[in-house]
């Protein structure tokens, strides 16, 4: 099977299970191992690193109405859409289109035994995951064409603005969780997550710039039935990859929205191996910005795409 089509066939595949209330997740408070006391536990954890570094690469666009704007910027609208990217990325580690610019709306959340959200590719009633519901997606949640999406991640002159930021993530006290949360820690000076306001192209609306994108490249050591998971919530688009492949599928512009992924799912890990995770996420319209990561991953930060901000 072709490996681009391999994860919407099996998307359609469950299109007509019923449908779930959607409730939010929460990873919860996860010890570092899963024997001896609780202040054994804490005592392990106390020997974490308190924060990680990772850098970002941030790509700013005009909108749509704009001279010379994009037209994937500020002119869709909808909610959760899967399926719009290919399962795998690019000889070049990017995302790419699948071919379907619609994809398939969400309408009721897959979860996992445990009510979290998770990646409807993911489903396994086997492991005792709740069926949600999928269906067609609109012609006005995806992106216009493939090329121009191929722009989201590039620097490209004349279409958009490049620069790196860092981001802090702060672990929990006593527990192997860290958590970076943009209603709660600032980025260029402000909550919410707006790191390029009054930068590159400048604000859009209410000294705020709306329409931009995000990639994170990063690596972690995989340790298999540790409990090592990651929890994305956000707004817009948002795709993660571990080795390359599709895990977190967060696609379209929707309100705040979160995908859950325990790690022992996913059966090409290697036990003590390091192994690649890269986050994708796009905020693409006026007028929340929303982006938080949960995980009991040591993510460590890779060398940073070189990026362009000379360009106009």
């Amino acid at each position: 099977m072709n490996r681009q089509t391999h994860i919407h066939r099996h998307l359609k595949q469950i299109t007509c299970v019923g449908a779930l209330i959607v409730m939010a997740g929460s990873i919860g408070v996860i010890p570092v191992a899963h024997a001896g006391t609780n202040s054994e536990n804490e005592s392990q954890a106390d020997n974490l690193p308190d924060t990680l570094e990772l850098g970002c690469v941030i790509r700013d666009f005009k909108p749509k109405a704009w001279e010379g704007g994009h037209p994937d910027f500020e002119s869709f609208g909808g909610t959760t859409t899967v399926g719009l990217v290919a399962e795998y990325l690019s000889e070049d580690r990017k995302p790419v289109s699948s071919g379907d610019l619609r994809g398939m709306k969400i309408s009721a959340e897959f979860k996992d035994s445990q009510g979290r959200n998770i990646n409807p590719a993911m489903y396994d009633p086997d492991r005792g995951d709740r069926a949600g519901s999928l269906s067609t997606g609109s012609s006005g949640n995806g992106f216009t064409s493939a090329e121009r999406f191929d722009q989201w991640y590039r620097d490209v002159p004349g279409v958009n603005l490049s620069k790196s930021i860092q981001l802090t993530l702060t672990r929990v006290e006593g527990t192997d969780r860290y958590v970076f949360d943009s209603a709660t820690d600032q980025v260029h000076g402000s909550y919410g997550f707006f790191p390029i306001n009054g930068d590159l192209y400048g604000d859009f609306r209410s000294n705020r710039n709306y329409h931009f994108t995000t990639e994170i490249n990063t690596q972690f050591t995989y340790h298999r039935d540790t409990g090592q998971v990651f929890k994305f919530t956000g707004d817009d688009d948002v795709w993660v990859f571990i080795d390359g492949r599709l895990v977190v599928d967060l696609g379209g512009l929707h309100p705040k929205r979160e995908q859950f992924l325990d790690l022992d799912r996913l059966d090409w890990l290697q036990d003590g191996k390091t192994h690649t995770l890269d986050i994708f996420h796009a905020e693409r319209r006026y007028s929340g910005s929303n982006f938080r990561i949960e995980t009991t991953l040591q993510l460590r930060a890779v060398e940073l795409p070189p990026t362009a901000a000379i360009y106009d």
